[in-house]
C-alpha cells in the first residue's frame, strides 16, 4: 500500500495514538533503531529506516513520511543538514532530532526541528508524548488517553552488530587519526544500552585519543567477546 494513501490509513486511538503515521528513522545504530522500531509498532505507526544521509534522500524521493527522526551524527554528515533541508519546505513532515550528545538538542532546534529525542529512547510514554506534541492536531487521537508505562526490551543481536561495526570504525580511525564519528557512534550505543563505563570512555575519546583510545579499544574488545 502506498504510504500517501492516508484516507485508507488507520486512525489514531487511545491505545495506538500514532496509528496512521509513517515514520522515517535516520539512524546509523541498529540497536537504537530496533528500540524505536518497537516503540513505533506499539504506538501504531509504520516505520522505515535509513542509516545515512544518502539513504534518507533515497527514501524521501519515493515516499512522504509524516514524521522524520534524524540522528545528529551520521557517517556521511550532520543530521542538522537534513533537518534544515526538511524544515525549509512548507507542509513538510514533523522533524525530530535524536542524539545522546548533551549539546545536540539546541543544534537540532536551531536547524528547525520540531522536537528532540534524547538517547536512550526506551520509554513508550515519553516517545508518544514528544511525537504527538510536535504533530498537527488532526494527527492526534481525540480525548484523553492512558499513559503507557511500557519500556522496550532491546535486541542483543542488534547490539552485537553495532559493536562489530564500532570495531571496524576504530580500525579506520586509527589509520586516519579522525576519531570524532567513532566517539559519537559508540557513545550513542553506550547510552542506548545503558553502558556507563563505555560511555565515559567515549566522552574521553572525544577530547582526544591518548590513553582514552586504549581504554575504548579494551572495553570494546571485552563487550564483543561477551556478546559472542
Amino acid at each position: 500500500m502506498d504510504d500517501d494513501l492516508t484516507s485508507l490509513s488507520p486512525k489514531p486511538s487511545r491505545d495506538r495514538p500514532l496509528a496512521g503515521m509513517s515514520v522515517l528513522l535516520v539512524e546509523d545504530s541498529r540497536y537504537a533503531s530496533e528500540a524505536i522500531r518497537l516503540l513505533c509498532l506499539k504506538s501504531g505507526a509504520r516505520i522505515r529506516r535509513a542509516d545515512c544521509l544518502a539513504s534518507a534522500h533515497r527514501h524521501l524521493s519515493v515516499y512522504r513520511p509524516a514524521v522524520v527522526v534524524v540522528d545528529m551524527g551520521l557517517p556521511d554528515g550532520s543530521g542538522a543538514e537534513l533537518i534544515s533541508e526538511l524544515c525549509g519546505h512548507a507542509g513538510g513532515p514533523v522533524v525530530l532530532g535524536l542524539s545522546g550528545d548533551r549539546d545536540a538538542e539546541q543544534v537540532a532546534l536551531d536547524a528547525g526541528a520540531d522536537g528532540f529525542l534524547a538517547k536512550p529512547v526506551d520509554s513508550l510514554a515519553a516517545f508518544q508524548q514528544i511525537v504527538l506534541s510536535a504533530a498537527a492536531p488532526e494527527m492526534r487521537p481525540m480525548g484523553p488517553r492512558p499513559i503507557a508505562r511500557t519500556e522496550v526490551f532491546h535486541d542483543p543481536a542488534a547490539l552485537a552488530e553495532d559493536l562489530l561495526n564500532a570495531a571496524d570504525l576504530l580500525k579506520d580511525a586509527k589509520e586516519s587519526g579522525e576519531f570524532e564519528y567513532l566517539a559519537h557512534f559508540l557513545r550513542g550505543v553506550a547510552l542506548s544500552s545503558r553502558d556507563t563505563e563505555l560511555g565515559a570512555a567515549c566522552d574521553a575519546l572525544a577530547e582526544g585519543p591518548g590513553p582514552a583510545l586504549w581504554r575504548v579499544e579494551k572495553l570494546l574488545r571485552n563487550r564483543i567477546a561477551a556478546s559472542a
